[in-house]
């Protein structure tokens, strides 16, 4: 399990979850080490708060804060050279999924974001497909809608670096996942975790959908 709270809070929640198997993460990070970049957090401050991890791309970051496949690009080689494992999101608009162009912006935003990264720096990232239509809007894929999806993108990643990198490689589904729909959602066969929103703000829904997870996968 890992936990993605707010800058504010990374260091006191690493504290409360050190002595267990839990990490922290991140929700974002700027590229650079150092400089004139008022309000940014670098990779080396998150190292010192204690993260494992660090979102990067999420949707809403690409919605509002102008995030483009090639800042995404520049946030994870930085995360990589300080030895912060990147979750990197990726995902389409309604709009986009409506005229079917979900499969082509998938594979822009891998190529244009972590295709040109050496085999064993992709080993070290987590994919997360978080479709933007389903993020927060209470309307999720339906578990084959995140197959189908799921199932390309470890396609791609296995004609970019190999069967074998591809079966290992973690794809996570986040949108609107709830305790309702976690185990139906885990059970698909490329679907290797989730990335949990707005239903982890409620510690019981958490939980549930943590058991639900490890349910799906039991067996």
């Amino acid at each position: 399990m890992i936990l993605a709270p707010p800058f504010t809070a990374i260091s006191e929640v690493k504290k409360v979850v050190q002595s267990t198997k839990i990490k922290v993460a991140a929700q974002d990070v700027f590229w650079e080490d150092e400089g004139a970049f008022t309000g940014e957090i670098s990779p080396p401050q998150l190292k010192e708060a204690g993260c494992n991890l660090v979102i990067i791309g999420h949707s809403e970051r690409r919605q509002f804060f102008q995030e483009t496949d090639e800042t995404v690009s520049r946030k994870v080689r930085a995360a990589l050279k300080h030895d912060l494992l990147p979750i990197v999101c990726i995902g389409e608009t309604l709009e986009e999924r409506d005229k079917g162009f979900t499969l082509k912006k998938i594979k822009d935003q891998l190529e244009n974001s972590v295709f040109s990264l050496s085999p064993e720096d992709f080993k070290k990232i987590i994919l997360a497909y978080e479709p933007i239509w389903a993020i927060g809007t209470g309307r999720n894929a339906t578990p084959e809608q995140a197959e189908e999806v799921h199932s390309f993108i470890r396609d791609l990643i296995a004609e970019r670096y190999g069967k074998d990198l591809a079966s290992y490689a973690i794809i996570l589904y986040g949108g609107s996942v709830k305790p309702a729909n976690a185990f139906s959602l885990g059970r698909e066969k490329n679907i290797d975790g989730f990335l949990v929103g707005g239903a982890s703000l409620e510690a019981e829904s958490f939980v549930t959908i943590a058991r639900e997870a490890i349910r799906s996968n039991e067996g």
